[in-house]
């Protein structure tokens, strides 16, 4: 009998831990991010989701924004407490503001349309994978919320009384002005805001996202609300009510301005719930409906969050993970889950997408990606997703050949359809490059050649490569263009990526001429400082030089978001030869150590991310690697919400430390190999695609692993040694088992 219980009770102990083990999503923490100027957001979206839902605090009554602008690029910001409503259309973590429009916000008793009177403080937060839950103080409202690949989903508990349920189309994170909005019955909202100055770039970027709202419940009465400007013509002679808030009541058939809304009130004789579904498209009304309908119209809120959840799980459990600590768990997985946000999906459910700069609407039968924050994903956001999920990769990939089709340049920066042209570099290449090599070529890569060697090339009106005839001529953008030294190795890692593929596709004399192009930074090496100067256009080196200025974003003259420390070892594609132009070994090792000991390294920005993992090319300096990356990863990645050390970048921060908490990191350009650094966790293991790779599991294991335990002592590979800390992609995609043997002491 005991000998059955036992066993009873042993299988159910299996099975609970097996389900658990499955559920890797109950370890994401949305929080993470949303303070420190993470520019994330806590509320609910779909694996690179359309529709997203936040709450909306940064629009009056603030504390933090009145000290740093910098908060502003996203609607969320941790130690703010006044809410205001709850945007449908969001950016993760970005550095500029766009989009957090078509606020959605309950309210009780009058209806007010101002959002410094209707905005209220709220409490008990709860955040999960798919899943946003607060309380309005003001109104004692329970709000709860999920949302699908293109509709946001919103659950209202009212109280017994007046209450109402607003969209504010005037609120937003930037100043385009614009907006329409129909009542269409007493339960459907349709209409339009526009958005689109991210960066502030020019309001003649400006785009619409469309909207249909759907109620659980027909309102007793509904309305609109305008605004007027203050001004003489047409619209405030109609407005009879110049300077004030005009309210519009049932029989209103549309409105158009730029501080719109409107309101559906009830009137209830007990606690109510009332639910919200909120379709989003970027080519019409008529599809956001679609989208709505075909994704939600038959679900129930816990029936649309139960799928959301799923999916979240499915993607997320393609790398489980056993050891570590909870707190580990909880920020491997959020850095993952927020890895698989941005590029988001574009198309409509029925394919439909608006193309770039051409004004016509393109369809697809795959997925049209958006949002390619390029400068900071191209390294290593997208290797990770071709490791991991390669299939959404070559989607990717798919979706720049198809901007240069419709605009005749890839991506740099690119948002919903429009170029923004942030940052410097021609970064689309590099990814492009890097995926085929790492086997994934279901694209056309003779258009992708085509389409590298033109920005490559063209110097007149070249939107990707500014400077470039300067940087033809003498290898390098001179001082007075921006930055460029920065610009400079920015175009040389491109050009490495040109070499790279040109040399696979067979193209041998394209292969010469880049590679030679790609080493053009030496040019710039002053070996007074051991650090790359910027010079003038006569070829003499800029002064005043401080290698210093750059940092934290600050002025300098060569430099891009950092100094002349921050880029001294950014040359990806040729790191080799970098330490020979540093003068050998020693002299690299100490000039790298040098960086981090008189903390001039940031973790908070792109250019020096890999900084830590170089001393693996030098023999007998490994230990730093293994040293530093532990280090780093604890330091400045937390589950709290300023747990991330800066702006996530759509991603990159926390693919960094995906990465980094696993044992490998993709530092170097064209030659598909991963330094080996030391994991958090006892092991590791990646589900492969078949389509893609051979190999069912790539496994990583440690043995005697501990917080102190951060020494590699020894490596094997598939039960045979490894000499070095370097491995090949195809090597671990075939399904390797990579072995690490952990001491307290470092192996020199």
């Amino acid at each position: 009998m005991y000998r059955r219980l036992f066993l009873f009770l042993f299988i159910v102990c299996e099975s609970i831990s097996y389900v658990v083990a499955q559920d890797v999503a109950t370890y994401v923490n949305p929080f993470i991010g949303t303070s420190n100027f993470g520019a994330t957001f806590p509320g609910p979206i779909a694996p690179r989701g359309m529709a997203s839902i936040s709450p909306f605090n940064v629009a009056g009554k603030q504390n933090v924004l009145e000290k740093d602008s910098r908060w502003l690029s996203n609607p969320y910001v941790n130690e703010n407490t006044f809410l205001t409503g709850f945007s449908q259309v969001n950016l993760s973590g970005v550095g500029c503001p766009d989009l957090g429009v078509i606020l959605l916000m309950p309210t009780t008793g009058e209806v007010k349309t101002n959002h410094l009177e209707y905005g209220t403080t709220y409490s008990n937060e709860i955040a999960k994978a798919g899943y946003y839950s607060t309380t309005l103080d003001k109104y004692n409202v329970k709000t709860e919320f999920t949302a699908s690949k293109r509709v946001g989903v919103s659950k209202f508990t009212f109280p017994k009384g007046k209450s109402n349920v607003l969209i504010n189309l005037g609120l937003g994170l930037t100043n385009e002005e614009g907006a329409m909005v129909q009542v269409v019955s007493p339960t459907e909202i349709e209409g339009m805001r526009s958005v689109g100055s991210f960066c502030y770039n020019s309001p003649e970027d400006a785009y619409p996202v469309y909207f249909v709202a759907k109620f659980s419940k027909p309102a007793t009465n509904f309305g609109a609300w305008k605004k007027p400007r203050a001004y003489k013509g047409e619209e405030a002679q109609w407005m009879t009510y110049n300077g004030k808030t005009r309210m519009m009541e049932n029989n209103t058939k549309m409105v158009v301005g730029d501080s719109i809304g409107t309101y559906f009130s009830y009137n209830f004789d007990k606690e109510e719930t009332v639910e919200v579904k909120i379709g989003v498209s970027y080519v019409s009304i008529d599809n956001a409906r679609e989208n709505l309908e075909k994704e939600t119209s038959n679900k129930s809120f816990d029936a649309i969050y139960k799928d959301t959840f799923e999916e979240w799980n499915t993607l997320l459990s393609k790398i489980k993970v056993k050891g570590g600590t909870h707190d580990d768990k909880v920020n491997f997985y959020t850095a993952l889950y927020h890895t698989l946000i941005h590029p988001n999906t574009l198309n409509d459910f029925n394919g439909d997408y608006p193309e770039i700069k051409t004004g016509k609407i393109g369809n697809t039968s795959g997925t049209r990606f958006t949002v390619f924050s390029l400068w900071d994903t191209y390294r290593n956001l997208h290797q990770l997703m071709s490791l991991v999920y390669p299939k959404q990769q070559s989607d990717m990939v798919k979706s720049m050949l198809e901007m240069y089709d419709e605009n005749g340049w890839l991506p740099k920066w690119e948002l919903n359809s429009t170029e923004t042209f942030t940052m410097v570099g021609d970064p689309a290449g590099i990814v492009i490059t890097d995926t085929y090599l790492k086997g994934i070529q279901d694209f056309d890569v003779q258009k992708a050649y085509t389409a590298m060697i033109k920005s490559a090339n063209q110097i007149e009106n070249n939107p990707l490569r500014p400077g470039l005839k300067n940087y033809l001529e003498k290898g390098y953008l001179v001082a007075g263009q921006r930055g460029p030294v920065s610009t400079t190795q920015e175009y040389n890692a491109s050009d490495f990526a040109i070499a790279t593929l040109a040399k696979k596709l067979g193209k041998t004399s394209d292969y010469k001429k880049y590679k030679k192009r790609s080493l053009s930074y030496h040019k710039l090496y002053d070996k007074n400082y051991k650090l790359l100067r910027p010079r003038n256009q006569d070829g003499s080196y800029y002064e005043p030089f401080d290698p210093l200025a750059g940092a934290n974003f600050t002025e300098n003259v060569g430099f891009i978001e950092g100094n002349a420390w921050q880029y001294a070892f950014m040359a990806p594609h040729d790191i080799n030869g970098m330490i020979k132009l540093y003068g050998g070994s020693k002299s690299f090792t100490n000039q790298l150590q040098k960086l981090f000991d008189t903390d001039q390294f940031d973790m908070a920005n792109e250019p020096d991310i890999a900084y830590p993992f170089l001393f693996n090319y030098v023999k007998g300096e490994e230990w730093r690697t293994q040293k530093l990356v532990r280090e780093l990863a604890s330091e400045y990645f937390q589950n709290k919400p300023a747990g991330l050390p800066g702006n996530d970048d759509t991603g990159t921060m926390s693919a960094w430390l995906v990465y980094a908490m696993s044992g490998i990191y993709p530092v170097s350009i064209g030659d598909n190999v991963y330094q080996i650094a030391s994991p958090v966790f006892d092991e590791v293991e990646i589900t492969l695609d078949p389509k893609y790779y051979l190999g069912k599991t790539l496994k990583i294991m440690t043995k005697n692993n501990s917080k102190e335990n951060k020494y590699i002592q020894a490596i094997k590979l598939n039960g045979k040694t490894l000499n070095g800390y370097s491995i090949t992609h195809e090597t671990l995609v075939n399904g390797a088992i990579l072995e690490l043997e952990m001491g307290n002491t470092p192996k020199k």
